[in-house]
């Protein structure tokens, strides 16, 4: 039987002319506009989406031949319009297709993933971990298998027409309009309301059930921040909706020593100026638990800001975690105090140090022998030979020569 719907919407045949199509058109757009009818803007969007269809000859070809509901496959295979499926479910408020997408397979909307942060250590990421997280979710009601009654009866939302949404339409001039669409208040947009003596007496209607599950989430080595984890299908269940995941995300929390750059791991250690000269030995505590021993050999000077490297300390590789990254040292140097040492200990370490750069004094009546202090930037005192009057008081002018200043 041929499907004749958006011809019966604009009050048409299916052998009438495209002006006849678009006369009636005229006519009913007229009469259902949201600047007339605000309560008709369902009606207007239904006359609106006929209107496009049926005057477009490609598109008027492919809804003759396949109807509304082999639209989408037929739109396809002509060169048409995909994804008029939804567009179509959308305008007349319901599954016109009978919840069937192309080739006669089911189409379930998919629902929201649920997001968790998840706090794990350093450690945890080289060593691997396995936490157990305790979720709260929605299952469908086994009492009423989801249906929200009792009888299995329920009737479609009189406000919103089964869609679940309200659409409401706002002037903003005499020829514009704005559409508005919210969740149906009368329905909390499910489409359909249930009679509350028939609602089920587990789930009160609702349909599902709040259950506490609790999962294990294994960390593999080498993971990283922000790195996901699904569960599959362990979202929120929802009637003829596919769950959506359960996403748990890893949050790395701050470490006292390392800080993680890829697969790689850096930390700074102070050595003294002795140690910087002469060699040293210190011990680093791994990730798992090993002390690393690192010595360095005296005469071989280490310089503030100089960076050493230890091959295959690093981060276990994602995956592969018998490869693993690098370790960096930056090492910061810890001059002595002043007068750490009498006159003659100076003249000691001065003849075992390399010498000093060779210095000339100059002579004449331009050499002037200055001081020189230590400087304290936060010292308001010290402010770079500037006089109190000149700091105090921004708003002095200086006259130049010649000018002078007015009396009154």
């Amino acid at each position: 039987m041929a499907d004749n719907k958006l011809y019966d919407i604009l009050g048409v045949s299916r052998s009438s002319s495209d002006g006849e199509i678009k006369k009636a058109y005229r006519k009913l757009a007229k009469e259902f506009h949201p600047d007339k009818n605000p309560e008709e803007g369902h009606r207007f969007k239904e006359i609106s989406y006929a209107y496009e269809v049926l005057s477009d000859p490609k598109k008027r070809q492919v809804y003759d031949k396949y109807g509304l509901k082999g639209m989408q496959e037929g739109g396809m295979q002509e060169g048409g319009f995909g994804g008029a499926e939804d567009i179509l479910s959308r305008i007349f408020g319901q599954d016109i297709f009978g919840g069937f997408g192309m080739g006669g397979m089911r189409r379930r909307q998919r629902g929201e993933d649920t997001v968790h942060p998840l706090k794990v250590t350093l450690e945890d990421m080289y060593n691997g971990k396995t936490a157990k997280l305790q979720l709260s979710k929605n299952v469908i009601c086994a009492t009423c298998s989801g249906k929200g009654s009792k009888s299995d009866v329920v009737a479609t939302c009189r406000a919103c027409k089964g869609s679940g949404i309200k659409v409401t339409y706002r002037q903003l001039g005499p020829t514009m309009s704005q559409q508005m669409q919210s969740r149906c208040p009368q329905c909390l947009g499910e489409g359909e309301i249930i009679n509350e003596k028939d609602r089920c007496g587990t789930c009160r209607g609702r349909k599902v059930c709040n259950e506490t599950k609790i999962i294990e989430v294994h960390v593999d080595k080498g993971m990283k921040q922000n790195q996901k984890i699904f569960f599959r299908g362990e979202g929120d269940q929802q009637p003829d909706v596919e769950p959506g995941d359960v996403v748990i995300v890893l949050q790395q929390k701050p470490h006292e020593e390392f800080q993680r750059n890829e697969d790689d791991l850096h930390l700074n250690h102070v050595i003294t100026v002795t140690e910087a000269l002469c060699g040293f030995s210190f011990v680093v505590h791994q990730l798992d638990g090993r002390d690393l021993l690192i010595k360095h050999t005296a005469g071989d000077v280490v310089k503030p800001g100089d960076v050493r490297m230890i091959p295959g300390e690093g981060m276990p590789h994602y995956k592969n975690p018998f490869e693993k990254g690098n370790m960096y040292i930056t090492f910061e140097v810890r001059f002595p105090d002043n007068h750490f040492a009498n006159e003659m200990q100076l003249r000691e370490l001065e003849n075992a140090l390399p010498p000093r750069t060779p210095f000339t004094m100059p002579t004449g009546d331009h050499v002037e022998e200055v001081d020189m202090h230590e400087y304290d930037p936060n010292d308001k005192n010290a402010s770079g030979g500037r006089g109190e009057a000149y700091d105090s008081d921004e708003e002095h002018v200086h006259a130049g020569p010649g000018v002078q200043c007015a009396h009154q």
